[in-house]
């Protein structure tokens, strides 16, 4: 008995110190890595290379054999020879820093009663302190789009860095989009004598589409308006939408939630970004034309229809791909975003090119999110955001991420698992 309990004080003490995730000390000195693989993620591969990096940017990126740093002491040098450096990851359309504990209500923060809630920030809501995004972060992702769920119209979404004391310190982009869910084609359910029920499916769709333009109708004659009164947050929520200022995310998955998404919105001059789009594979000329962004969902999934091919969500990326859309992939909700390079990986198999993989998990989600003029590569002058793995980012078998920086700052990349697998390796003798 007393083995056990000194046993489960030093986990406790372990788990208690093994990381609060405060934020990380500004970068103090020039820093310069050398040896990589460097995956710039903008078409360019550097094979044995030298990136430095001050004040948090990029100021060297070049070729190891004719790189004129190599001997300078200005810099600390880290040998990084045999091992990749990749940009940070950027997990689209989750709810880290939102949830901890599923079925624990009081832990979850991540959507409003009501239907349409546009005025809502997912920012303000953000636990910096949240144990499931040190996890996360020990596989290479950096950046999160957290969003709310819930209702028609979910709220507003924030990009986050996973570093930092408070939701201040740990924003990058504030209110970036709007989310919001589409109509469904629907059946009635069984038994039920309700009169919603018995309408016609597509009745129901379209009522539902003509509530929705109602909503929009108003909020644009709102914005035209000069100081409104009475005030109408919901309203002001959008009048950046209309702008071009703010984007509107779009969850929809098949064909027609895709379709009537993007052609609602023509009329007011909006192009939204379409979240899910498991049946995007069916109409890449239709996306194409309309130049609209897709984020799709995870490819560790079944498809949607039971007569589609079981390897549709594997084959789908590579699809849009050759069809030159600009889309990325994520993983929904909190726990699983850790998987997000294994689930972009298990594409490659199925026709995605391996720099096309990288490309969907940084620069093109940094294209989405509209701050690709300063992360989401590899280039002189952008932040020094990358991760230095020992292995293929995309392979959970030698995957694994041994440094990593977010603007220059040296990242823990400690987690709860970490902790306790080095317990119980040293409680059975397995070091």
């Amino acid at each position: 008995m007393k083995s056990i309990l000194i046993l489960l004080l030093f986990i406790g003490q372990s788990l208690c110190s093994y990381t609060q995730n405060v934020g990380a000390l500004p970068q103090r000195m020039p820093v310069a890595i050398k040896g990589a693989t460097i995956h710039c993620a903008n078409g360019k591969t550097i094979q044995s290379g030298v990136i430095a990096f001050e004040a948090g940017k990029i100021t060297i990126l070049e070729d190891m054999r004719s790189s004129k740093i190599l001997n300078q002491d200005k810099y600390e040098w880290i040998d990084a020879t045999g091992k990749h450096i990749y940009p940070g990851l950027i997990a689209l359309n989750t709810q880290l820093g939102l949830s901890e504990i599923e079925s624990i209500k009081a832990t979850n923060d991540f959507s409003e009663i009501g239907s349409y809630n546009p005025e809502v920030r997912a920012l303000v809501a953000y636990n910096t302190d949240s144990r499931v995004t040190p996890t996360v972060r020990s596989n290479g992702i950096f950046l999160t789009q957290t969003a709310p769920v819930g209702g028609v119209i979910s709220g507003m979404s924030s990009v986050m860095m996973l570093d930092g004391w408070n939701w201040e310190d740990a924003v990058y982009k504030a209110d970036d989009a709007i989310f919001m869910y589409w109509p469904y084609l629907n059946s009635p359910s069984r038994g039920s004598n309700n009169d919603a029920a018995k309408q016609n499916p597509t009745e129901q769709f379209e009522n539902k589409i003509r509530e929705l333009k109602s909503f929009f109708d108003q909020a644009y004659a709102y914005s035209a308006k000069i100081n409104p009164q009475p005030r109408n947050l919901k309203f002001e929520s959008l009048i950046p939408v209309f702008k071009g200022e703010r984007k509107i995310w779009v969850r929809a998955h098949d064909v027609i939630e895709i379709q009537s998404a993007v052609q609602f919105f023509e009329p007011y001059s909006i192009k939204p970004v379409i979240v899910g789009a498991q049946e995007a594979w069916k109409i890449t000329d239709f996306l194409k034309e309309k130049n609209i962004p897709v984020v799709l969902s995870e490819t560790h999934r079944l498809p949607m229809y039971e007569d589609d091919n079981i390897a549709q969500p594997f084959k789908t990326p590579a699809i849009l791909a050759d069809n030159s859309i600009l889309f990325s992939i994520s993983v929904d909700g909190f726990w699983q975003v850790r998987n997000l390079p294994f689930q972009v990986g298990q594409a490659i198999p199925y026709g995605l090119d391996k720099e096309t993989a990288l490309n969907c998990i940084t620069i093109n989600a940094a294209k989405i999110l509209g701050i690709d003029r300063s992360t989401g590569s590899l280039e002189v002058g952008k932040d020094a955001t990358l991760l230095i793995s020992e292995g293929d980012i995309f392979d959970m078998m030698s995957s694994k991420v041994s440094m990593g920086f977010i603007q220059g700052r040296k990242i823990d990349l400690s987690n709860k698992q970490k902790v306790l697998n080095s317990i119980y390796r040293k409680k059975y003798n397995l070091e």
